[in-house]
């Protein structure tokens, strides 16, 4: 089973960018599709992007399509969420997730969570 640790979160202005990473730890990376999930103040955790073991598909939330991309790197065993054209309801604590089978959005089978990182968007 795999261990992840997220990191890059920060502050930045509506309109900027911010590049997440997700570390895992062990050797079964490759095996596991990768999800992004966010949990903004008083919301429910929300599915943000995920990706297929290979890289091939990529599926996303519908309020972050065309600004954010999701890509793995299965070599160095690290999962990227690119945000850009960020806004302030973009504002939440981010959750990197591993998946033995494929995390669409409209269904998942987290095995392992990270820590979360936070994300603030300022306006």
């Amino acid at each position: 089973q795999v261990q992840l640790v997220e990191s890059g979160g920060g502050l930045v202005q509506a309109g900027g960018s911010l590049r997440l990473s997700c570390a895992a730890s062990g050797r079964t990376f490759s095996s596991y599709g990768m999800a992004w999930f966010r949990t903004a103040p008083g919301k429910e955790r929300e599915f943000v992007a995920s990706i297929t073991v290979s890289g091939a598909a990529t599926y996303y939330a519908d309020s972050v399509k065309g600004r954010f991309t999701i890509s793995r790197d299965n070599a160095k065993n690290t999962v990227y969420l690119q945000m850009n054209s960020l806004r302030p309801e973009d504002t939440a604590v981010y959750y990197c997730a591993a998946d033995p089978y494929t995390c669409t959005g409209a269904g998942c089978h987290i095995a392992v969570w990270g820590q979360g990182t936070q994300v603030t968007v300022s306006s």
